[in-house]
């Protein structure tokens, strides 16, 4: 990838129920103005290596954070108007806020806070010591074992099985499957499945089924850019083109086509997750 530096380890396996992925980014030049942080179906987590990170909602003021951790949110957030060149960010499975970070993932939904706010101390020192470290080896193996302590020392109720096997159906089927079919397989009604789903994720089934799908259709677009908005809506299960278009600006803030075109450079938080890196260390 021109100017844009990336690299990328295997999560460790006591982690990989709760990380998705791991890797560390670098711009050798000046780092894109503004992009647009797309919503997903994991939190983050970025730690700088150098200046501070740039990030604010849609018609809010910029707030910078060294470290920082974002939820769940339907809306795409703006990451910018700062230095920052680089740091190690983590795409985090809903799970992994109550076991690594010991709070249900509702609580982070639509916000982002500083990790040393969460962990403390021990986020404080690991941070300090990153920016120190000479290899991108040393960095992961830091933060691996910050997370790692910090599962072992607190350990944190698990999400009761039904949301949890709710948001794996969700998640297996791009958000495909219905709010009523979803609480029919489960056992409960509509309303207490919403209900529930929503206090612990802090979005809705609903919403989170759009998230996902709208996801399926960044993915889509990022492999294939010439791919006609109508083939996408058909395969995605859209109503049509417009429909697309609408939920694409609900989301984005921006229609399909000006996000290809505003987004030149490449992004950590747009390297689809799985999708590995310039170089495994």
């Amino acid at each position: 990838m021109t100017g844009f530096e990336l690299h990328w380890r295997r999560v460790h396996p006591a982690l990989r129920p709760y990380v998705a992925e791991v890797t560390g980014y670098a711009y050798p030049g000046e780092p894109p103005a503004l992009h647009r942080g797309l919503p997903s179906q994991y939190l983050t987590l970025v730690i700088t290596l150098d200046e501070p990170l740039g990030i604010a909602w849609p018609g809010s003021p910029v707030t910078t954070f060294g470290t920082v951790v974002g939820g769940l949110h339907s809306t795409a957030v703006h990451i910018g108007q700062s230095p920052n060149r680089s740091g190690i960010q983590l795409a985090l499975r809903p799970a992994a806020a109550r076991a690594l970070l010991g709070l249900p993932p509702g609580e982070l939904a639509s916000a982002v806070v500083e990790l040393d706010d969460i962990l403390g101390s021990p986020a404080r020192a690991v941070s300090g010591r990153l920016r120190e470290a000479p290899t991108w080896v040393e960095r992961f193996d830091l933060v691996e074992s910050l997370l790692l302590e910090h599962w072992a020392d607190e350990p944190a109720p698990e999400t009761r099985a039904e949301l949890g096997w709710a948001w794996r159906r969700l998640r297996e089927t791009a958000g495909a499957v219905g709010v009523e079919d979803l609480a029919t397989e489960i056992g409960w009604s509509r309303r207490h499945l919403t209900d529930r789903f929503t206090n612990e994720y802090g979005l809705g089934p609903k919403v989170a089924a759009r998230v996902m799908r709208f996801e399926q259709a960044v993915g889509r677009l990022r492999r294939d850019p010439k791919l006609r908005l109508a083939e996408l809506s058909a395969e995605l299960g859209y109503a049509d083109q417009a429909h697309l278009t609408r939920e694409w600006n609900a989301i984005a803030g921006c229609s399909p086509r000006q996000w290809m075109t505003e987004e030149l450079l490449p992004n950590v938080q747009d390297v689809p997750v799985g999708a590995g890196a310039e170089s495994e260390v």
